[in-house]
């Protein structure tokens, strides 16, 4: 099939066009994001690739399948930027990459918490500068601390192994962990509220969803153990970015370590170096020395960008020959696999 790439960068061309020596599509490469202003780009193609960024709203969908697009493939997990609804009114087939590394994630996750703790961000700058002072860089023994996961799923596993082999005690926050998984993972199972009470560190790896927006607001943040670390390697808005701020200037939050921001749309994967960053709260963020932002960084390892274009081929493969796309199709009435 035709496939116009939208949203790329060279990592992805790499990636893809090493997969595609198997597969033997036609893929073409363009570096504006997926709206409605760009939708045009895209008449022709019966297949449109789709990242993070992309806005693919009701409106762009509308335009893709009058320009004769059939099939969506996201190259991503996530799902949250795209009409669902509108996709399965206009007949267009949308299938993402449910699993690709969840240890690419869960290590980014562990790499945050260490820089943080142990002020690796602010000691690297130090030394570029001849100073190799050791004020204010004093950080904390991760063994016997107290790690809460929000989101039991395959990334949250992965961290889960990861934080054991540190001596950590683990809280679970999963409505759907079962009991024997908990003790095989050897966690506890809490609430949200008693996970947030106790943690030392508090780290998200839930999906996006109405329920999960701003997750973490400010009446969650006042409930954190005054000190405590926050991470999000999962969704920039399950995070309520003002309010984080209000818990970062106060000094009731100890820390907090971002891969993804609510309003990173424009921002990340982009070089904005030459220019004024217009994102008041971001660029507030920016100057915390106990804030470490990485720009939506988590999944890039080689071998999750292999298993990432890998997967989206393969269902395109199948949507080309008629066959059922299994687990990658994301429809709006499906409870979705985790």
């Amino acid at each position: 099939m035709r496939i116009a790439f939208f949203d790329t960068h060279r990592f992805d061309r790499t990636a893809f066009e090493a997969a595609n020596a198997a597969f033997g599509h036609a893929l073409t490469w363009f570096e504006p994001r997926l709206t409605s202003q760009t939708v045009g780009l895209a008449a022709g193609f019966p297949a449109v690739c789709s990242f993070v960024n992309d806005r693919l709203d009701g409106p762009c969908l509308q335009a893709l399948a009058a320009g004769g697009t059939r099939l969506v493939a996201l190259r991503s997990a996530g799902f949250n930027h795209v009409d669902l609804e509108a996709a399965g009114r206009l007949g267009l087939a949308v299938v993402r990459v449910p699993e690709y590394s969840p240890q690419a994630v869960a290590e980014h996750t562990a790499a945050l918490v260490l820089a943080l703790n142990r002020k690796v961000h602010r000691a690297y700058a130090r030394v570029r500068e001849w100073n190799f002072s050791l004020d204010g860089l004093v950080g904390f023994d991760l063994h016997g601390r107290t790690v809460a996961l929000v989101g039991l799923g395959r990334i949250g596993r992965a961290t889960a192994r990861i934080f054991h082999g540190f001596s950590c005690r683990l809280l679970a926050v999963d409505p759907q962990l079962s009991e024997g998984d908990a003790k095989a993972l050897g966690v506890e199972p809490v609430t949200l509220e008693d996970a947030l009470a106790r943690a030392d560190i508090v780290s998200l790896h839930v999906p996006l969803t109405p329920a999960t927006r701003h997750l973490i607001d400010a009446a969650a943040l006042a409930r954190m153990k005054p000190g405590a670390m926050l991470i999000n390697t999962g969704r920039g808005a399950l995070i309520d970015s003002h309010a984080l701020l209000d818990a970062l200037k106060s000094g009731h939050l100890g820390a907090a370590g971002l891969d993804v921001y609510e309003e990173e749309e424009g921002i990340f994967f982009q070089d904005l170096s030459g220019q004024v960053l217009q994102d008041d709260v971001l660029a507030r963020l920016l100057t915390f020395p106990n804030v470490l932002v990485t720009a939506h960084q988590g999944f890039l390892t080689r071998e999750a960008l292999d298993a990432i274009a890998r997967t989206t081929l393969e269902s395109v493969t199948r949507f080309e020959r008629g066959e059922p796309p299994g687990v990658t199709e994301v429809r709006a009435e499906q409870v979705l696999p985790r």
